[in-house]
């Protein structure tokens, strides 16, 4: 097993980087004042969004290297591992603005992170900026360093939360005109779903191997499940969730009428382990029980 460096608090991840700590839970980290260093593989028990301000690929995450361009930005969830180990040294470039999971409770921004799927991204799903979106990441940016070299007082951490907040609200905006400008791209992604879930079915996989989970397709067309989740949404209006239920009961409702299949059989080709939980699903969806349907149709 590779040897990974974990990061559990702030103050060591200041250090590691040559930086005083300003603040116990958050802090905006210039990456050009670290060592020169070998590439290492790194855990970060906390939220990081790393902004790329040279063209240069010395952030490597799994077995690549991602030649970032100027203005990317990069997001880590709390426990993502980055990075692979090696003998090359690079010197850090760029800012990294983090914090820690105990700064946000009772907080309106704690409520809404799970709205920021992007935090669980891959690095080959990072966020491009254009000039005009980048200048106003930085304005927040600079609030945020702006804060932080004030004394702690009553404000700082509302002010704290209120602008990263901000930021990450942007961040979503940008990321829906990304999803826009890549249309093309996208579009190749949803056939290939498309493409993917009719041959679950048609092959027989569902039968030997049950229902398939959004996980499964995203990992066969190489991204993230949040990212894939997003952009499918984004695409269509539906999750991938939807699309697959939606085969299903489509599907279903063919083979219902298939001669002397029951609706136990219908439902076990179809990849569900319990006849109930596929008698459960048809009512929801159509409003009515897979024999009512077979009935009346």
């Amino acid at each position: 097993m590779e040897e990974v460096l974990i990061f559990e608090t702030i103050k060591q991840y200041c250090a590691f980087n040559n930086q005083e700590t300003q603040h116990p839970l958050v802090a905006m980290i210039d990456l050009s004042r670290a060592d020169p260093r070998k590439l290492r593989r790194m855990c970060f028990e906390f939220y990081v969004v790393f902004l790329k301000e040279v063209k240069c690929g010395d952030l490597r995450y799994g077995c690549n290297t991602y030649d970032y361009d100027e203005g990317t930005l990069v997001f880590l969830a709390p426990g993502q591992v980055i990075g692979h180990n090696g003998d090359e040294y690079y010197q850090p470039q760029g800012r990294a603005l983090v914090f820690h999971p105990d700064f946000l409770p009772g907080s309106p921004l704690a409520q809404r992170m799970p709205q920021y799927t992007f935090f669980s991204y891959e690095s080959n799903e990072a966020l491009h900026l254009s000039s005009r979106e980048r200048e106003l990441i930085e304005d927040c940016l600079g609030k945020i360093a702006t804060e932080l070299d004030q004394l702690i007082d009553q404000h700082t951490r509302q002010l704290l939360l209120t602008n990263i907040e901000l930021l990450l609200n942007y961040c979503t905006r940008f990321y829906d005109r990304q999803f826009i400008t890549r249309t093309t791209a996208n579009q190749g992604v949803l056939t290939r779903f498309e493409g993917l879930l009719n041959d679950y079915f048609r092959s027989g996989q569902a039968e030997s191997e049950g229902l398939p989970t959004v996980n499964y397709f995203a990992e066969r067309l190489h991204l993230s499940a949040n990212y894939f989740g997003d952009l499918i949404k984004r695409e269509t209006g539906k999750s991938p969730q939807d699309h697959i239920q939606l085969k299903v009961i489509s599907l279903a409702k063919e083979r219902l009428f298939e001669p002397g299949k029951s609706i136990s059989e219908v439902a076990y080709d179809l990849g569900f382990k319990y006849p109930q939980h596929f008698s459960r699903m048809f009512k929801k969806v159509t409003g009515q029980t897979p024999n009512a349907y077979r009935n009346v149709n």
